[in-house]
């Protein structure tokens, strides 16, 4: 009993920090705290907060070609790729495969989120980012949802002059592509 009060007052925080955070983003009232991180190293803090239910599913960082350094807020990025990844452990079966790969544009770092499981209605794509919008997908873990994690993303992403944006995986399964603006190294020698 104690463990499910205590699951619940989690779930109930991290709602609350979502609505917050959403709210002073759109409003402008967040100051972003830009800093050069490398994306490997977000996304290796990101993977350490990810939801308990991670162990029931295959969670697979494609390796990088290079070293790729970006200009964000770090915290906010960490974020994103926690509500991402959760979203995918939340919609998808055991034994699912969640994959995150990143690459690089010309001026930005382009990364994917992917998992292989039921993918999302097409009638459900144009308003996942809305706030309190969950469509009519079916819970896999039965955990409560809101609505609330895609919004604070494209909020966040959105922050940085980026874009997200949701696609179908082949055969089975949804991506979440995200830019990041790259930040170039000028060695001296």
């Amino acid at each position: 009993m104690y463990s499910e009060i205590y699951e619940d007052s989690l779930w109930l925080i991290n709602l609350v920090e979502n609505l917050l955070s959403i709210t002073k983003l759109e409003e402008g009232k967040i100051k972003l705290n830009y800093t050069t991180e490398l994306i490997e190293d977000i996304i290796d803090e990101a993977l350490k907060h990810i939801n308990k239910n991670k162990i029931k599913h295959h969670i697979k960082v494609e390796p990088f070609n290079e070293l790729l350094l970006v200009n964000v807020d770090v915290r906010l990025i960490i974020q994103v790729f926690i509500n991402l990844i959760d979203n995918a452990i939340k919609y998808t079966p055991e034994g699912s495969t969640i994959n995150i790969n990143v690459s690089k544009d010309e001026s930005k770092v382009i990364v994917k989120v992917s998992d292989n499981g039921p993918g999302i209605k097409e009638k459900d794509k144009d308003r996942i980012f809305e706030m309190f919008y969950i469509g009519d997908n079916i819970i896999a873990d039965g955990r409560k949802s809101l609505g609330l994690g895609l919004s604070l993303c494209k909020s966040i992403i959105n922050a940085h002059g980026c874009e997200i944006k949701v696609s179908d995986n082949t055969p089975t399964g949804t991506v979440f592509t995200f830019d990041l603006p790259i930040k170039e190294v000028t060695i001296h020698e």
